[in-house]
């Protein structure tokens, strides 16, 4: 078998255990010793890191472990597949970050109930790597996501986000005519909810968090649709869904959370009928965590919003 992409830098027994997770080490040992698994036709101990493109002899004994589905302690299922599909989404990796132009539809964060996450993923893609999240995206959102490779870049990369250092830029197509060409947008957000100030919420007595967040249209369709590009000052739950929906009252297409139906054409319709929320992190702009500078990471808009783009003839910023 050929060490693909994602398993490089991979040991062979952990190698072997994602392949065949039934078989038992004493018995991966004992083919290892015999001469029996191989890697590049030398013998090995066990320990060996595999890199891409290296050739590891399978003895036709070992079919029986086989299974097609990887599966971690806190239950998240991924395949080899699966992993091949992120990888390909790097837009940048270094020995501090991995930059990812995340499909929507997957989870950043793994919880209960959550088959396959970017943060497990990635632990796998880089295996001697500390992974951390440092900001999310929803998981209905596709578009750039920084994750730091190690403690040092973390923590520097925590504080770019939380001292608003970091600059980010959303493309979103709205449900709805936004009338003014620009604006800000500066509330309180708490559970899916908006208010004006940060009184504590009376039913939990919860005090809601600021929300600030920045927009200019791009463009307007048929008196319906809106493409506009958000920048968001601060990053709360939901923030840019929320502020579509109850500030400039035209919900993000694809929202079925905060979305609700409007009159549109029935040629619109049909093109716009999707699974996904038209919500794209686009433009990122960090400080590296190694060089200090500032750095600016694009990417290209997936797949679902081309067709709608092309039709609507949209112009990216």
């Amino acid at each position: 078998m050929v060490i693909s992409p994602v398993e490089d830098g991979t040991r062979l027994l952990r190698w072997f255990l994602r392949h065949f997770p039934s078989m038992p080490q004493r018995e991966f040992y004992r083919l290892c010793r015999g001469g029996q698994i191989r890697v590049n036709s030398s013998r090995c101990k066990g320990t060996e890191v595999l890199h891409e493109g290296d050739v590891v002899r399978v003895p036709p004994t070992v079919s029986g472990y086989m299974v097609a589905v990887k599966k971690d302690e806190s239950g998240e299922k991924f395949s080899l597949s699966d992993l091949e599909q992120l990888r390909q989404t790097i837009v940048h990796s270094d020995d501090d970050i991995v930059v990812f132009n995340k499909p929507a539809g997957l989870a950043v964060q793994g919880g209960t109930g959550i088959r396959k996450s970017v943060d497990k993923m990635a632990a796998a893609l880089f295996p001697y790597a500390k992974i951390s999240l440092v900001h999310r995206l929803d998981m209905e959102t596709s578009g750039l996501l920084v994750v730091a490779k190690n403690q040092h870049a973390a923590q520097v990369l925590s504080r770019t986000f939380q001292n608003k250092t970091a600059h980010k830029e959303y493309l979103a197509l709205l449900n709805g005519d936004v009338t003014e060409s620009r604006g800000v947008i500066d509330n309180y957000l708490l559970k899916g909810r908006v208010f004006d100030s940060p009184a504590r919420e009376n039913g939990t007595g919860a005090r809601p968090h600021h929300a600030v967040t920045e927009y200019r249209v791009l463009s307007r369709a048929s008196g319906m649709l809106t493409w506009i590009l958000f920048m968001p000052k601060t990053g709360r739950t939901h923030q840019l869904r929320l502020h579509s929906a109850f500030c400039l009252g035209a919900p993000i297409v694809g929202d079925d959370l905060y979305g609700h139906e409007k009159d549109m054409d029935s040629g619109l319709k049909s093109v716009l009928a999707t699974n996904n929320l038209f919500l794209f992190a686009y433009k990122i702009t960090i400080q590296h965590p190694s060089t200090g500078k500032m750095i600016t990471f694009r990417a290209p808009v997936p797949d679902f919003m081309k067709p709608v783009i092309n039709l609507l003839e949209l112009q990216l910023p």
